[in-house]
């Protein structure tokens, strides 16, 4: 029977007592973790978002009427308890904050009992995620999930404070918008007034932004809520949140600056982790001539090494079409892992494979200098020589090829670093190495569109050096854009805007926009920069995946309250639902069915 808390307020959370209250009277509020009953001694922990606090009904001590309701109380009921804080009489618990003291009850009041629940309420849960996410409210007690909620709200709180000091606006953007096809898939919103029409949600605040520049409020910042109806992944989700900014009057180095010093801010106040300033910085070429990816990880090497020269008259078809072709040959040597078995470099093989790679060459170089190759056959061996010599081949090493077109080759040898790295323990989750990677292709070759579409959208701005070459080669043409990589994950990315009517129209029509289309998605924009527009800048973060690598997690799932599985569903409310035909009906909807046959449900 559940009792009332009249009376009673809470003075305390479980984890905020300490050696400094004892003596005191208090009053905890929370979950039973567990429950002992020792005969005449009851111990029960008392768990709050802070932390636990054990409780001790003991015979002498203790009314028995008390200690026979402590005995009583089961895994996860509510209880109130008002007692003194004492020194523990028995071992002190050092894997608890609280763990030198414990509450003497004088009254306890159960307020709200409890089923067993389906899994332990327990740090590091090895239940299925599926039922963690059915029971989402169960699963969010967990003492971990709760840290993890804690940091999400500090991140979210110091951000404010930062770029309010800094000048920002907070200035919240709507969520009704009108769709633009260009990018990812939009979700969208149908309207009952408007038949026919359609809002969509917004994949990001970017235009409302840029307009708010336009409007001279100078610097603007939100954390926004975001949506994309594209496929999922451990660090994707259908709904998101950003922490979104835009500055006018600024460039590159600007945005780059307040940046730096917020993120130094927040690893520094929340992790105690200093951020040595600047961060280093890397144009997008070096990134993947390097790396093999534009979000490289720094935490080790194991850099790419190009061979293409070295190997560009040797016997090897597979190596010699690469050269002759316009391709790569390139490589990465895995220190230390000459003597791994075939089968293990056979898998490897197949892995590349999944990133677009023919195949995967090999040379293991054997403790005593001699060589296993899967292509030594069609190699002199002075070619053999030059090519260790050139990956920095040492004995014990193993030298793994990718020869294709520049693109498969970074993807493969990209991947396949990481999956090195991976099996050979190089990725340390209390280490975080920041990198700007600058100066990416403002285009890229669309081979499903055939044509060229833009690499961020289509308002960044070119670098000026480059604007000659738009006409001819575009695909040469940087852009002022730049991302902030942490441990090998994009956490943040912006670019200068375009803010010249010509330097726009020009976009537009490399994109293959007719200036009717470009009025047509983003007339309003472009209406507002005939009326003065400022220079301007911006940047937004994955606020998601920057608390999940502060958190060490594996998945954004675990540093959002209430996320979406793979296919978009939720498990806790079976979003998405059908609805009725009532409601369908003011929408002006209907539902075709499998088989093409229309249904009005």
């Amino acid at each position: 029977m559940a009792e009332s808390m009249q009376g009673l307020k809470r003075t305390h959370r479980c984890a905020e007592l300490s050696a400094a209250n004892v003596d005191e009277q208090v009053t905890i509020m929370g979950w039973v973790q567990k429950n002992r009953n020792k005969g005449g001694l009851v111990f029960v922990d008392v768990r709050d978002r802070s932390g636990i606090i054990q409780v001790v009904c003991e015979e002498g001590k203790t009314e028995a009427a008390l200690i026979e309701k402590a005995a009583r109380l089961r895994s996860e009921y509510v209880v109130a308890v008002r007692g003194t804080v004492k020194k523990r009489s028995g071992a002190v618990n050092e894997n608890l904050s609280t763990g030198g003291i414990e509450v003497v009850p004088e009254e306890l009041r159960v307020l709200s009992e409890s089923e067993t629940p389906p899994f332990p309420i327990e740090e590091n849960s090895k239940t299925k995620e599926e039922l963690r996410l059915k029971y989402r409210y169960l699963d969010l007690r967990r003492p971990d999930m709760q840290r993890n909620l804690l940091m999400r709200s500090k991140v979210a709180a110091l951000t404010r404070q930062f770029l309010a000091e800094e000048g920002f606006l907070e200035i919240e953007t709507p969520i009704l918008i009108g769709s633009t096809p260009e990018g990812a898939r939009d979700y969208l919103v149908p309207s009952r007034i408007h038949q026919g029409h359609f809002y969509a949600l917004p994949q990001s605040p970017q235009l409302f932004k840029q307009i708010l520049m336009c409007s001279g409020c100078d610097r603007y910042f939100q954390i926004a809520k975001c949506f994309r109806d594209e496929d999922l992944r451990a660090d994707r989700q259908p709904e998101f949140t950003q922490i979104d900014m835009e500055l006018s009057f600024v460039d590159v180095d600007d945005v780059i600056d307040v940046n730096e010093r917020l993120l130094a801010k927040l690893f520094w106040e929340v992790l105690g982790v200093e951020v040595p300033l600047p961060i280093p910085r890397m144009t997008w070429q070096e990134a993947m001539d390097r790396y093999g990816s534009d979000k490289p990880d720094i935490r080790f090497g194991m850099e790419l090494h190009d061979v293409t020269e070295v190997v560009r008259d040797c016997e090897f078809a597979v190596f010699q079409g690469a050269a002759a072709t316009g391709g790569s040959v390139r490589g990465i040597n895995a220190k230390g892992q000459g003597q791994m078995p075939r089968k293990k470099i056979d898998k490897l093989v197949d892995f590349a494979k999944d990133y677009g790679a023919k195949g995967l060459a090999y040379i293991a170089i054997q403790e005593d200098g001699s060589v296993k190759s899967s292509f030594a056959k069609f190699m002199k061996e002075e070619e053999m020589s030059a090519l260790i010599q050139a990956m920095e081949g040492e004995n014990g090493d193993l030298l793994l090829f990718a020869a294709d077109q520049n693109k498969v080759v970074w993807d493969v040898l990209g991947a396949l670093r990481l999956e090195l790295a991976r099996q050979m323990g190089l990725l340390c989750k209390d280490e975080f190495k920041f990198l700007w990677v600058t100066e990416f292709p403002l285009l890229e070759w669309s081979e499903d569109q055939n044509r060229y579409v833009a690499m961020h959208h289509p308002f960044t701005m070119p670098m000026e050096e480059d604007l000659s070459y738009i006409d001819t080669e575009p695909g040469r043409v940087r852009a002022k854009a730049y991302d902030i990589v942490l441990n090998g994950n994009e956490i943040g990315g912006g670019s200068v805007r375009i803010f010249d009517p010509q330097i726009q129209s020009k976009m537009f029509e490399v994109l293959g926009f007719t200036p009717e289309q470009a009025q047509e998605q983003f007339g309003f924009l472009l209406t507002a920069f005939k009326y003065g527009v400022p220079p301007h800048a911006g940047l937004a973060y994955g606020l998601d995946r920057v608390v999940m690598l502060m958190a060490k997690e594996e998945s954004i799932r675990d540093v959002i309250a209430f996320p979406k599985v793979k296919d978009a569903s939720d498990l806790m409310t079976d979003a998405p639902t059908p609805v009725d035909k009532k409601q369908l009906d003011e929408l002006g909807i209907s539902i075709k069915e499998e088989g093409g046959t229309d249904c009005m449900c």
